[in-house]
């Protein structure tokens, strides 16, 4: 019965919907799965209020939140204001001390002010702009899981992200990291399970490893 079924809500990475999750397969015997959106934030709404705002969505009690990436700081935030059986982040940082010196020295000189968000209108763009001349596959994997391309939302996670307050890592948090992260790389990070070979977006292309692992670490 599903009051006995143990519910995990799912949070995407910034400009992500929850499509990156569609891999994730657990026993449906013991497991419930929820994904989460983002929603559109209020004008220079602090995190606290927007996590706030998405506990509304989370309807169950003593449920799991995985968050990845910017996501993952999110339902960190989350956790603040309601108490859940397990709070995952993957890909993610803890602290505001994990963050790569690029984003330090974006928050220090305000650079990220001047980030190119409007290019996520113009998915072939944006993807030129990051990754070079390898963009095909890129591009592909834009168009099908970063559907998030308001500016007004982009501007706001990325000052969310770069701005992040937390100076201790909040208690029983469970961190997966790949070793191949190249936006928060791994030598930044303590305290994280590694799973090998894994890049910032190893929840779609690691998606095994979730599915062998997550349930024991859930219910250990």
């Amino acid at each position: 019965m599903e009051q006995d079924l143990i519910h995990i809500y799912l949070m995407p990475g910034m400009a992500a919907n929850p499509t990156i999750f569609e891999y994730i397969r657990l026993p449906e015997d013991t497991f419930k799965i929820h994904w989460l959106e983002w929603i559109m934030p209020i004008p220079k709404e602090p995190i606290e209020s927007y996590a706030r705002r998405m506990l509304e969505k989370v309807t169950h009690k003593n449920s799991v939140l995985l968050g990845v990436s910017f996501g993952g700081i999110l339902v960190q935030e989350m956790s603040k204001l309601q108490s859940f059986r397990k709070v995952i982040i993957v890909s993610s940082v803890k602290t505001r001390f994990e963050l790569p010196r690029r984003m330090k020295v974006a928050k220090s000189t305000r650079l990220y002010k001047l980030a190119p968000t409007r290019l996520a209108k113009n998915v072939n763009a944006l993807a030129k702009y990051s990754f070079g001349k390898t963009v095909k596959k890129r591009i592909a994997l834009y168009k099908k899981y970063l559907s998030v391309d308001d500016k007004a939302y982009l501007d706001w996670a990325l000052e969310q992200v770069v701005c992040w307050k937390q100076e201790q890592a909040m208690p029983n948090i469970i961190h997966i990291h790949g070793d191949k992260d190249m936006v928060f790389p791994i030598k930044n990070i303590d305290n994280c399970i590694t799973v090998k070979d894994g890049t910032h977006i190893m929840i779609i292309n690691k998606h095994k490893w979730f599915n062998e692992n997550l349930p024991n670490l859930i219910l250990s």
